[in-house]
């Protein structure tokens, strides 16, 4: 008889193994933080023995339940801007909320109250990915749960971020820092194909192939976004990002809605994990995802409540019960997805999707003691029928809820018990959180005149690159420099002639930019209009660094298709002041060092200004590359023989405010 730590008897035990074994009189016995044995109650009563013995009193024992996606720290956002289009809620309130409100503090205030609602709902285990990511790392350690805590990553600057560059040296820090815990599993985190560029997919790669850690990140969630990357690659989110190596990681990959049967036997064969998160998903309207069809080509699928704010909660009961029967009614088969295999979902089948499926996921001996008790002896989980053995498996999807779990153990340790928080405290953390929710409201009441918002509700606003790099000039003659463009002094990749009509929108606040609603006539060769574009850009304020020869480096744009008239908009977004400006443009995009830049020769036609204007421009995610780029240009300058020191540091509205011209 060996002596082990804890003995949990009398209790129906789910172990979720291979053989799918269930113990009706059960017991489990643990020593230090590891399962050492399970099996029926008079067997290891018999072969263990330990000073602490606790009777289940017939509850149901089951593996802890795995969160496969989230963003912990929103629980702070949770019901924020609800009922609005994707890219509203995302852009228009929690993009700027996150900016202003997220820090260190914010984010181990929602990880801690993510984990006390996890506890709650019988969950040991979850994947998160955002900001601060050490922080939620710290919450969870300090409370006691396992997660897999991915750094995110992005191409444009973020809460704890000024550059993706920033980001990464973050990731490989917090790698480093949390790497071999024993309860944290670092990693990096992407955030998505559309908010990354080769460079950082590749740089992620690198990072998670040299530490040997999962990658995480949303892949082909809207149709939307698989539309965009066939027009930008010529081939839809998963092919794009295999070519780019992606699935040199352990790629660990939210949503996925959008693939089709030969996407999925790609995933299958890369030894990707997919996250179905059917309530965000359903919520957001994003679509549903083929989990039958995953299942049965052999992929790995866990399940996800994504974050509160796109759900509302942290209840993995819930999202089982609504995968189940999301299943059923998108393939009209009653059997699709029944109640065992949507319960493996949640544990073995989400820990290998996860990538740690030798450490829980099951009630086997050798994996760690994450373990959930369930009181089915509830109001709406009786009566029950025992004929089939594998009914178990019905009553915990399709009738049993979160506030039926009464006990949960992560690693050997308590950290609920009948009920009972054992390692938090909710109340003084909800009074925390409602602090900046009301901070929170008072933000969003100021912001009501923001003309991102405004830009960004009315669809289609697109986030360009975060650093423009130029230099405008005055030039008596354009002749010298079309010549020399010509003579094959650069590689040109393409040439353009437009007819542009712009007018600028100037608001009483500078800080909201300057928006510009543009026409572009395309021209071609002999003169004609072959095409006509309308477009909204709202640009940043003004330039916010200096290079030798007024090489100026200004902040991202946001575009949106103008849909609507140039009436509408000037109603819509109330401008203080309109200046409009027609001009004709001569473009080229060409090649110098590997760089890519455009040089434009504009012809400002009304109001009219004399001689003709050069400028010089290029635009990038990377704050290194914008330094490279702005050192360049004064390369193409010599090259096309401009002298710099006629450099113009104002834009054409206030070049044309400065002649006296009344747009």
């Amino acid at each position: 008889m060996s002596e082990v730590d804890l003995i949990l008897r009398n209790a129906t035990v789910v172990c979720m193994d291979d053989a799918f074994r269930i113990f009706e009189v059960g017991a489990v016995a643990i020593r230090h933080h590891s399962i050492l044995d399970v099996g029926h109650e008079e067997r290891i009563l018999k072969d263990h023995a330990s000073e602490e013995v606790i009777d289940c009193s017939g509850k149901t024992l089951i593996p802890g339940l795995i969160n496969a996606h989230t963003h912990a720290p929103m629980t702070i956002l949770r019901g924020l801007a609800d009922d609005r289009r994707l890219d509203v809620w995302l852009l228009g309130y929690v993009m700027p909320v996150e900016r202003e409100f997220v820090s260190p503090e914010f984010c181990l205030l929602g990880a801690k109250l993510a984990c006390a609602e996890m506890i709650r709902s019988g969950i040991t285990c979850f994947a998160d990915m955002y900001y601060f990511e050490h922080a939620v790392a710290e919450a969870a350690a300090e409370v006691g749960m396992r997660a897999i805590c991915g750094q995110s990553v992005l191409k444009f600057p973020t809460p704890d971020a000024a550059s993706f560059e920033d980001a990464m040296d973050a990731g490989r820090e917090f790698i480093r820092q949390w790497k071999d815990h024993d309860l944290i599993i670092p990693s990096i985190a992407p955030h998505a194909a559309y908010t990354s560029t080769l460079e950082i997919l590749r740089a992620c790669i690198d990072l998670a192939v040299e530490y040997d850690v999962p990658l995480l990140t949303h892949l082909a969630e809207t149709s939307q976004e698989v539309e965009d990357s066939r027009d930008q690659y010529d081939m839809p989110v998963i092919p794009w990002v295999k070519k780019a190596g992606l699935f040199e990681a352990k790629v660990l990959a939210a949503h996925c809605v959008h693939v089709d049967e030969g996407e999925i036997h790609s995933l299958r064969r890369v030894g990707s994990g997919v996250v179905h998160n059917p309530s965000s998903n359903m919520k957001l309207a994003s679509g549903f995802a083929p989990i039958y069809d995953m299942l049965e080509a052999g992929l790995n699928v866990g399940l996800g409540t994504d974050g509160t704010a796109s759900n509302n909660d942290l209840d993995m009961f819930e999202e089982m019960r609504l995968a189940a029967f999301l299943a059923k009614g998108t393939t009209g088969d009653p059997t699709a997805l029944p109640a065992r295999q949507v319960f493996s979902m949640a544990t073995r089948l989400g820990a290998k999707a996860c990538h740690i499926d030798h450490l829980v996921g099951s009630i086997e001996i050798g994996k760690r003691a994450d373990l959930t008790l369930i009181d089915l002896d509830t109001l709406h989980n009786l009566p029950r029928f025992d004929i089939d053995q594998e009914s178990i498996y019905s009553r915990l999807v399709y009738a049993a809820k979160s506030t039926d779990v009464t006990d949960v153990m992560v690693n050997g340790r308590w950290l609920m018990l009948d009920r009972r928080l054992q390692t938090v405290e909710e109340k003084p953390l909800l009074e925390q959180a409602q602090q900046i929710a009301d901070q929170i409201d008072a933000f969003l009441a100021e912001r009501e005149g923001s003309v991102l918002s405004k830009l960004i509700a009315i669809g289609g606003a697109e986030q360009e690159e975060s650093y423009e790099v130029q230099i405008k000039l005055s030039i008596p003659d354009p002749s010298p420099i079309i010549q020399k463009l010509e003579s094959q002094a650069f590689e040109i990749i393409r040439t353009a002639h437009y007819r542009e009509y712009d007018c600028y929108f100037g608001f009483s606040d500078p800080t909201q930019g300057r928006l510009r609603h543009r026409e572009d006539e395309f021209i071609d060769s002999e003169g004609n209009i072959y095409n006509v574009r309308y477009r909204l850009t709202l640009a940043g304020p003004a330039a916010e660094r200096t290079y030798p020869n007024s090489v100026l480096l200004s902040r991202s744009r946001f575009i949106a298709p103008a849909t609507h008239s140039l009436r509408f908009y000037k109603e819509y977004f109330q401008p203080e002041e309109t200046v409009q400006i027609s001009k004709d443009r001569l473009r080229w995009l060409v090649l110098h060092q590997d760089e890519e830049f455009f040089i434009n020769i504009d012809q400002i036609l009304k109001p009219k200004l004399e001689g003709w204007f050069l400028e010089v421009k290029s635009r990038t995610w990377s704050r290194r590359d914008a330094e490279r780029k702005a050192e360049l240009i004064s390369d193409v300058l010599k090259i096309l023989e401009v002298d710099a020191s006629k450099a113009e540091t104002q834009e054409y509205p206030e070049l044309i405010a400065t002649q006296g011209m009344d747009g």
